[in-house]
């Protein structure tokens, strides 16, 4: 399979006291021509002033589905730990209806210590997070599939990480796409390994979209990037914009690039 170049921008919910410079800063990607808006899942800010203002992922993505009419929207990730598998499937199959089937379902084991220590989540260990991970999306598919009404199409599965064990095995098992949170220098390892899992389980691995995050503030590194990504075979290409003020240059540059191609 090919799949088109596309761009994405994670509005990354921190550091914004008011929430109308989130709605603004959706309301400027779409304008933009950006593919896919991202947020994330957690509860504090991941840098900067560790107790700032910060946003709930999910309820976000739900006024996004309504303000939104074209870029498909998600997590990056959404944590699996935080909420019960069949909810999070019709959370995830609501918003799609929403969306009007715009819905790409992000998912990931979890990490930050904070997040569950505030929120009374036990924490566990890297390998247990990832064997709850394993055990919640066939139950995540499952309930997807016998929700009325139904959702409006095969909703994505984007799972994020890059342990070569347990996480890259549940994409080649699970995933439509792959956010393996690597660079142009880490990605080929990691794409090995997932193209032997995937032979193990019998899956194309060409039917897995390879999703990675762009570097770079200014123009040039960050086009360079992305041709260097894109050269080995990376097809949703994303970059981080923090809040309060949402600068989008890097994400316009991206566009640019993406349209003179």
């Amino acid at each position: 399979m090919t799949y088109p170049i596309r761009i994405g921008v994670q509005l990354q919910p921190q550091h914004a006291p008011d929430y109308n410079q989130i709605r603004d800063a959706v309301r400027r990607c779409e304008d933009l021509g950006v593919d896919v808006v991202f947020n994330w899942d957690h509860f504090y800010p991941l840098y900067g002033d560790p107790d700032g203002a910060h946003f709930e992922c999910w309820t976000m993505l739900g006024a996004w589905a309504e303000q939104t009419s074209r870029v498909e929207i998600g997590a990056l990730v959404s944590c699996n730990s935080y909420r019960n598998p069949d909810l999070l499937a019709d959370m995830a199959r609501t918003v799609d209806h929403i969306s009007g089937g715009r819905l790409i379902l992000g998912i990931g084991s979890g990490w930050k210590q904070k997040d569950y220590d505030e929120y009374g989540y036990e924490f566990g260990t890297a390998g247990s997070r990832l064997d709850d991970l394993a055990a919640a999306l066939p139950r995540i598919k499952s309930r997807l599939a016998n929700l009325n009404p139904a959702p409006t199409r095969q909703i994505p599965i984007l799972i994020g990480g890059q342990g070569e064990k347990k996480t890259l095995r549940l994409v080649a098992e699970h995933g439509d796409i792959w956010h393996g949170f690597t660079n142009a220098e880490s990605y080929p390892g990691k794409a090995e390994v997932l193209d032997r899992h995937c032979s193990d389980v019998g899956r194309d691995p060409a039917k897995i979209e390879r999703s990675s995050g762009v570097e770079g503030r200014d123009h040039d590194t960050i086009v360079a990037n992305a041709e260097a990504l894109t050269g080995l075979g990376v097809t949703l290409l994303t970059v981080g914009c923090d809040g309060p003020d949402y600068d989008l240059g890097p994400a316009e540059a991206l566009v640019r690039w993406r349209d003179s191609r």
